[in-house]
């Protein structure tokens, strides 16, 4: 028994007559093989539609997906300097903190052994002191030997810088007074995150809470290789959804394997406030005085092949009529349209149709 033909599926079906009116046209122009000659009446019977397409305005990257964050200088993690139980906690997440205010208490028992400490180191610097200048009286009398006033200096000197180191672990402790620890906020911003609870026991470096500055802000753009290479530092960005607005301050050499994208950092010095760390938003970047001519299509004209977005752009050979497969370079998103460069500013693209003309650009269906 004869094999039975294989079935073709639905959608090659569909497309067999269109390529059948495209097969005689197809080899006519072998010159030129990004040209696909067609007529008119060819056009209509495979439902090709064209568009005029429109300026993409200047070198603006638009619509590009990007994380709103928080510059690292702006940061700060509030810790406990000394284990001890959380006797008080006087703000919460967002809530707004000035410079110096009182964040939490935290009661130590290290904090009277700091304390214990510091007595005796100043003690002890006093009594070098006072030593030293007996010695210092008894040696211009001619009374005892200069290596004795030598060491008496270096005795003196030892105790102070031990006296100072003492005090300055009490101050960095936040010691204020007894066992008790009043942490303070070392910067004006808003509280993030809340670590601990009233009443917790807390190891030392253990985090409490962590504050920020909330502007100027940054953001993260996961942009396009094309449009990595024309960016660079100081290029504005604009945040239309919050009517922000700023400029790169990075432009990342490493590119996302998956993605094939290039991470810009941005720094928002408008609007800021109209932003929140985290938010999903997008954004537009002007990118200087480029060289090439930028314009808006539907997503409907652009075609994949071998990697590369491409258009068929609406073109004569000789006397033929018909369509020249045009590689593009896609720049951004502006609305619904895709900005791209590689084709001219008056061109007309097919926006319909585009699957019959590529059949027969690529020969699909030919014997």
């Amino acid at each position: 028994m004869s094999p039975q033909p294989t079935a073709r599926r639905p959608h090659v079906r569909r497309l067999l007559p269109a390529l059948a009116l495209l097969a005689g046209a197809h080899g006519a122009i072998a010159a030129d093989p990004a040209f696909v000659a067609i007529s008119n009446t060819q056009g209509q019977a495979l439902g090709i539609v064209v568009q005029r397409v429109v300026p993409g305005g200047g070198t603006a990257a638009s619509g590009l997906p990007a994380t709103v964050g928080i510059p690292n200088s702006q940061v700060r993690v509030i810790a406990a300097p000394l284990a001890g139980v959380v006797e008080s906690l006087e703000t919460a997440p967002g809530m707004s903190v000035k410079k110096g205010e009182v964040l939490a208490r935290i009661s130590s028992p290290q904090a009277l052994e700091l304390q214990r400490d510091r007595i005796q180191a100043d003690s002890q610097a006093t009594l070098a002191r006072q030593s030293l200048g007996r010695d210092e009286q008894l040696f211009r009398e001619g009374l005892i030997a200069e290596s004795r006033l030598q060491a008496s200096r270096a005795n003196a000197a030892q105790s102070a810088a031990q006296a100072t180191e003492r005090r300055q672990e009490l101050a960095l402790a936040q010691h204020s007074g007894g066992q008790t620890l009043s942490l303070v906020a070392p910067i004006a911003g808003n509280v993030l995150e809340q670590h601990v609870s009233v009443g917790q026991r807390v190891e030392q470096s253990a985090p409490l809470y962590r504050i920020a500055r909330l502007d100027p802000l940054s953001v993260e753009i996961q942009a396009p290789l094309a449009i990595a290479a024309r960016a660079k530092v100081g290029t504005p960005l604009t945040i239309a959804s919050a009517g922000a607005s700023g400029k790169l301050i990075a432009v990342g050499r490493a590119v996302d394997p998956a993605s094939q994208s290039v991470l810009l950092r941005g720094l928002v010095t408008q609007g800021a406030e109209a932003l929140r760390p985290g938010q999903a938003t997008s954004v537009d970047l002007a990118l200087g005085n480029a060289t090439e001519t930028t314009v808006q299509v539907p997503g409907s004209a652009i075609l994949r092949h071998e990697n590369k977005p491409w258009v068929f752009v609406a073109a004569r050979a000789g006397t033929a009529t018909g369509y020249r497969a045009t590689a593009v370079t896609i720049i951004g998103r502006s609305g619904e349209a895709t900005v791209v460069s590689g084709i001219p500013a008056d061109a007309t693209v097919a926006t319909a149709g585009v699957s019959a003309l590529k059949a027969s650009w690529l020969g699909i269906g030919k014997e």
